[in-house]
C-alpha cells in the first residue's frame, strides 16, 4: 500500500461535473492522504499506513524556539482527508504510459481503502474522505509545502 501525504492549510474533494458537482469531503488544517492499494496488500498494511498517518510528527512546534517538526496531526487538533488513488500503483519503468497491473481490484481495494479509514477514525481523528473510484476534482492549499510518500512494502 502506497500513501502520499501533504501537510495542508486547508484540502476539498469535489465529485461529478459542473452543475452535477457535488462536495464530498473538505478539512482545515490537517493532512490530505491519496491511498493506493496494491495486489497482495492486507490488514498489516493497513496498520502500518493508518499509524504512520496518524503518528507522523511534521507539524512545527510553535512553543519550541527551533520550530521544528515535532508534533502529530493529533497533537495540533488537524484533520485528516484520504482519497482513493489507484494510480500510486502505476508502474512508470517502461514505456511512455504507465502500467497499473499492480493496482488491486476494485473488489480487494475497496474494504482496505475503508479499513484506513475506519482505523484513523477509530483513534478520534476527524477524518472526511473522497469518494472511491469516482472522477475527483482535489483542492488544496499545502503548507511548507510538506508532502512525503509512504509505501508499506518499505518497513525496514
Amino acid at each position: 500500500m502506497r500513501a502520499v501525504v501533504q501537510r495542508v492549510a486547508s484540502a476539498s474533494v469535489r465529485v461529478g461535473e459542473s452543475d452535477a458537482a457535488r462536495d464530498v469531503g473538505c478539512i482545515s488544517r490537517g493532512l490530505l492522504v491519496f491511498v493506493g492499494v496494491e495486489q497482495g496488500d492486507g490488514p498489516g498494511d493497513v496498520q502500518y499506513i493508518a499509524r504512520k498517518v496518524r503518528d507522523l510528527r511534521i507539524f512545527e512546534d510553535q512553543a519550541a524556539e527551533d520550530r521544528h517538526m515535532n508534533r502529530s496531526v493529533a497533537d495540533v487538533g488537524g484533520a485528516v482527508l484520504v482519497v482513493s488513488q489507484f494510480t500510486l500503483a502505476g508502474d512508470c519503468r517502461k514505456g511512455r504510459r504507465p502500467s497499473f497491473d499492480g493496482a488491486a481490484a476494485p473488489g480487494l481495494a475497496r474494504p482496505l481503502y475503508e479499513d484506513v479509514v475506519r482505523e484513523l477514525k477509530s483513534t478520534g481523528l476527524m477524518v472526511e474522505t473522497g469518494e472511491f473510484q469516482a472522477a475527483m476534482q482535489v483542492s488544496l492549499v499545502n503548507d511548507g509545502p510538506v508532502t512525503l510518500l509512504l509505501d508499506s512494502r518499505k518497513q525496514f
